[in-house]
């Protein structure tokens, strides 16, 4: 997320910056919203100094064996106006926060300006294009004689499911499992088996919310229209995984942590 301290001192700055790849950053609505977010917070502060005030006069009044009444009906009502403004208050860094959670990052100063892919700037490459003396079949054509069966999949599912069988649910297995292997026995990772479900906080950690909230399956205890906390299945474990140390202040010798796992991966990328 962008620090809003940026925002505050050279809005204009970061908007040129956000413009080079292309987002239009609505400056107008983040000033009204701070705007608003300011007048609040100075009620707020007003109506507390207030209170303050006005309960050390009323000890001092009572101290003296004076009436107090006066001034303890002034300060009676505060607390619901204080409330009322914070809630307000709330309301408003909520919205900000939401608006402030759409921002892209900022591009680096290194990266090239282009208006399209052909403006990129080629840095280097790796291995080479494979050559074939045959002509190559996709997945498709290769997968459906060793049980990748995608009628089953709609039948069960819908479109963009898939149901795998016989040899290729087992070849399925053993990459899975190899992959563990390695990362577990020469990489020094540590296998994990998380959690399917998680909650939008978690989401929110790894940059999957607010951005990609349609790509995304959500499920509820109870039923879809039920009061119940909107949760989600992982659309990577990576979510999981990285959310383990969300919060943490590590040391460090922690470091590098390596952490490994295999889990469906529910997310529709659709188009």
């Amino acid at each position: 997320m962008i620090d809003i301290q940026l925002l505050r001192r050279d809005i204009d700055s970061v908007a040129q910056r956000l413009a080079q790849r292309g987002y239009d950053l609505d400056a107008a609505a983040f000033n009204a919203l701070e705007a608003e977010r300011k007048e609040l917070q100075l009620k707020t502060e007003a109506l507390q100094a207030s209170r303050n005030t006005l309960s050390k006069q009323i000890g001092q009044a009572k101290a003296k064996g004076e009436d107090a009444q006066s001034l303890m009906d002034q300060v009676a009502g505060i607390p619901a106006e204080l409330d009322r403004v914070n809630e307000l208050l709330n309301q408003v860094q909520s919205r900000l926060d939401i608006w402030l959670a759409t921002i892209p990052n900022l591009p680096h100063a290194s990266v090239p300006v282009g208006e399209s892919a052909d403006q990129n700037v080629y840095v280097r490459d790796w291995g080479g294009l494979p050559t074939f003396d045959f002509s190559p079949k996709d997945h498709v054509e290769l997968g459906e004689p060793y049980g990748l069966d995608f009628e089953a999949g709609v039948k069960l599912s819908g479109s963009r499911f898939v149901f795998m069988k016989g040899p290729i649910a087992r070849l399925h297995r053993a990459i899975a499992q190899y992959m563990l292997d390695i990362q577990t026995g020469k990489h020094d990772y540590t296998e994990c088996y998380t959690p399917y479900i998680v909650n939008s906080e978690t989401l929110f950690g790894t940059g999957q919310l607010p951005k990609f909230a349609d790509d995304l399956f959500a499920v509820k205890k109870g039923g879809q229209d039920s009061e119940g906390e909107m949760l989600y299945l992982i659309p990577t474990s990576e979510v999981s995984l990285t959310n383990m140390v969300r919060g943490a202040l590590l040391e460090e010798s922690e470091l590098p942590i390596r952490l490994t796992a295999h889990t469906p991966c529910f997310r529709s990328e659709a188009g």
